[in-house]
């Protein structure tokens, strides 16, 4: 990522974040000139959505297939009830640019698959997963993998949600290879194993904690901050308001 000037208005808009020593006016216009693609616009897709657009990153992609419908505004918040019936990408795409005019939103109104995740991956610098099912996880980790990208991940369910960062293409400190998301979760569990949040629900409030975390993970990785959730799985109970960590490593291949 080349640096990208910062107008007047912008240095404004962001002086929350130009103040601090850790990001100043490098790290913002190091998040002007990224380039990051969110899987799935909806109830972790929303906050990534909002609060990566709210930071200034310069170009945000948005694959998803799906309409914005009633029971999605439980916690899908960057849509609204006038939105219900339109096309997700098209909604967030329109609250992103009444939130920042200054972000170029580019939508892919199709569902992630293995005919056309390289393709679009290899237009950005970064990928966060919102997806809600592991075929389109595995797929995401797979095709970031090949290339060469950092992957985000979150997944929620009923009142507990996990975060972790994906760069199996580089090493640790160490020199050893960093884990990938098949050293996390080998294989998928069996169909039905896993309810959808359809079947087994999930409080609105815990996809903003984890979608925010992804968030802030995502925002680490571009301005180069930070120790960022890589061979680590932060995990959230929200009910007893805890978290912990995870370490995971490479397994032999």
């Amino acid at each position: 990522m080349t640096a990208a000037a910062l107008e007047s208005s912008e240095i404004a808009r962001y002086a929350r974040h130009i103040v601090l020593p850790e990001i100043g006016g490098a790290g913002q216009q190091k998040l002007k000139a990224a380039r990051v693609l969110v899987i799935g616009a909806g109830g972790l897709g929303a906050p990534v959505l909002q609060y990566l657009a709210a930071a200034g990153v310069g170009r945000i992609g948005i694959v998803d297939d799906d309409v914005v419908s009633l029971s999605n505004l439980q916690r899908q918040v960057i849509h609204a009830t006038s939105d219900i019936g339109r096309s997700k990408v098209e909604s967030a795409a329109a609250a992103i640019a009444d939130l920042n005019p200054h972000v170029e939103v580019v939508p892919h109104a199709q569902r992630l698959s293995s005919e056309n995740a390289e393709a679009i991956f290899r237009q950005y610098d970064l990928v966060v997963d919102g997806s809600d099912n592991f075929e389109t996880r595995y797929l995401a980790a797979d095709a970031a993998e090949a290339a060469r990208i950092p992957l985000v991940t979150g997944a929620v369910g009923r009142f507990d949600g996990s975060v972790t960062v994906l760069k199996p293409y580089e090493t640790d400190a160490d020199g050893h290879p960093n884990p990938s998301y098949r050293d996390l979760f080998p294989t998928p569990p069996p169909p039905g194993a896993v309810p959808a949040c359809a079947e087994a629900g999930v409080v609105g409030a815990l996809t903003g904690v984890i979608g925010t975390l992804q968030a802030m993970e995502t925002i680490k990785l571009i301005a180069g901050i930070g120790e960022p959730l890589v061979g680590r799985l932060l995990l959230y109970d929200g009910l007893a308001a805890a978290f912990n960590t995870i370490r995971y490593r490479r397994g032999k291949r």
